[in-house]
Parts: C-alpha cells; sequence; structure tokens
C-alpha cells in the first residue's frame, strides 16, 4: 500500500518536477483521499498513507513555489466507481452505511473529482499552494 500511494505519489511528483523546473512553472495535484483528513477503525495503514501524501504536498508546495510551481492535492470522498461498488456488492448493509455519513445524500461522480483538478490546474487557482482541497460531499465537514 505504502508503495503505490506513498511511494508512487513521491516518484511522480519527483519526475514532474525535472520538466517543470526547466519551464519555471507548472501545477502538480497529487491523490490523496478523505482518508488523508480523518480517521478510521481499521484502517491505520491506507490511512497513513494518504496523510503522507497530503505532507509531501504541503512540504514540496513551500519548496517549490518561489520557482512559480504550484502543487496541491485532491481529497476525494466516496465515489461512484467500479471500485467502490465491487466493494459494497460483498457487503449488503455497507451503502446504507456509507449514505448516512453523507451531507449531500449521494455519491460523488468521477467528473466531479476530475473537475476539481482541472481548476486546481488552471489560471482561476494560481493562489492556491499546498491546499488540501476536499470533494467529499460534505463529509469532513461534521
Amino acid at each position: 500500500m505504502n508503495a503505490v500511494n506513498l511511494r508512487g505519489v513521491w516518484t511522480c511528483t519527483k519526475h514532474e518536477l525535472k520538466q517543470m523546473r526547466a519551464q519555471s512553472s507548472g501545477a502538480i495535484v497529487n491523490c490523496s483521499s478523505l482518508g488523508g483528513l480523518v480517521g478510521q477503525t481499521g484502517r491505520a495503514a491506507y490511512h497513513a498513507t494518504k496523510f503522507g501524501v497530503i505532507g509531501l504536498t504541503k512540504s514540496v508546495a513551500m519548496e517549490y513555489a518561489p520557482l512559480g510551481i504550484r502543487i496541491n492535492a485532491v481529497c476525494p470522498g466516496v465515489v461512484e466507481t467500479p471500485m467502490f461498488a465491487a466493494l459494497t456488492e460483498k457487503t449488503p448493509d455497507a451503502m446504507k452505511e456509507v449514505m448516512r455519513d453523507q451531507p449531500i445524500g449521494r455519491l460523488g461522480r468521477p467528473e466531479e473529482i476530475a473537475a476539481a483538478v482541472l481548476w486546481l490546474c488552471s489560471s482561476a487557482a494560481t493562489f492556491v499552494v499546498g491546499a488540501a482541497l476536499e470533494v467529499d460531499g460534505g463529509f469532513t465537514a461534521h
């Protein structure tokens, strides 16, 4: 889990920064999770990696902001994906449990996460540096 969730992000960032340093600009959006913002029983290893992505993002953002490179993270909540569907199929009450904690009353859609990433990369977000943007339907608001 650590190799993919944290070291994978570190490796991508390292290689992205090579090009961005050469051009003196750029925007990186790392993928964390609401698991990087809250704890949950039985998920310590996963949450540790996602908290790590946020720490990495903030530290590297501070280092590279003076060079014109913006680095942020997106923290998706529960998103309607084939992986999530497969997980809830195995546990009949899982969907009920998930929906109980969704203030917006539905799951997120992949295109909503993509829109947040596009915004973070856009000229509309040039003052956003080192942020961990929650895209979670209000989950972390409570």
